[in-house]
Formats: structure tokens, C-alpha cells, sequence
């Protein structure tokens, strides 16, 4: 059965929800056409509040990744977070990243990747779309294999 991609969406903003939430968090999802953020969070005890943008998918944990864009190369606001959903598995994993190793991570992927010749020794043709993944399988394989470990689950960073 296909899953419409707006549900997949909305399913990883309702799992970080939860997540923030259960960990005592004040978190709410931001208005429709917040520029950066799907989700705003503001700790209880005064705490600094922060955004997250939440990027989902339904994936297998071999095949793990995320679209991207050009423009996130260029967002490194200390107080915005990503949480990159995986619903593929039994138990959903969540990568909690700051945005400016997102940013660092994305740029210099796609600068290798544009360096590297093709399977058929052409050269990549340069675009907007970005991707990124913990595994060298995909097309950010020039980070190292497993560097998102450290982010899993890495509620604390937001407090």
C-alpha cells in the first residue's frame, strides 16, 4: 500500500511531538508557512527556545534518507534543529542534528559528489536537490558511514 507523503510528513512531526513532549519539553507545531520551522519549542524551566524542521521517511534502515535542497547549505542558525524521522522501522529512530552540521555536512557532500565522475565516468550534472543519509550507500556517500550516530535520539542538545 502507497502512503501519501503528506501523511509521512505529518506522522514524523506527530513522532517528534511525542518525543519532545514525553521529555517535558513545550512544544507546538508552528503555523502552516513558517518560514524554517515545523516545530516550536519552549522549555519550561526558561530555558532558550529553539526551532526544529522535521524531515521523514518510511524507509528501510539500509536505505535510509532525506531530500534536501540547496538552500540548506546556507541555514546554520545556532537555535534551528533538524529531526530526521525514520518510520521504517519497528521502533521509529529519530536524528536530532543541528543545522549547522546539516548545512556543512550537505555542501561538502554535494562538492565531492560533483567532483566524482558518474558510473559511466560523466559528470554529474549540478541541480538544487540535496540528500542526506548515514550510510555511503546514498548519494551523500562522501560523509563517513554512521556519522549521524551521535545525533540519534539527541534530545539533550535542545535544552
Amino acid at each position: 500500500m502507497t502512503v501519501d507523503k503528506s501523511l509521512v510528513g505529518a506522522a514524523g512531526e506527530h513522532l517528534v511531538l511525542s518525543r519532545l513532549l514525553s521529555r517535558g519539553l513545550l512544544a507546538s507545531q508552528a503555523p502552516r508557512g513558517t518560514r524554517k520551522a515545523d516545530i516550536l519549542v519552549n522549555p519550561l524551566d526558561g530555558g532558550r527556545p529553539v526551532l526544529i524542521q522535521v524531515k521523514t521517511t518510511s524507509g528501510s534502515k539500509s536505505r535510509v534518507g532525506w531530500h534536501m535542497n540547496v538552500k540548506h547549505e546556507s541555514i546554520t542558525d545556532k537555535d534551528l534543529f533538524y529531526c530526521f524521522v525514520n518510520l521504517g522501522e519497528i521502533y521509529p529512530s529519530v536524528y536530532v542534528v543541528p543545522a549547522a552540521i546539516v548545512a556543512k555536512v550537505i555542501k561538502t557532500g554535494h562538492a565531492k559528489w560533483l567532483k566524482t565522475p558518474g558510473a559511466k565516468g560523466q559528470e554529474h550534472n549540478d541541480s538544487d536537490m540535496r540528500r542526506i543519509s548515514n550510510t555511503p550507500r546514498l548519494e551523500n556517500r562522501y560523509a563517513p558511514s554512521g556519522w549521524m550516530d551521535k545525533y540519534l535520539e539527541n534530545w539533550e542538545s535542545l535544552i
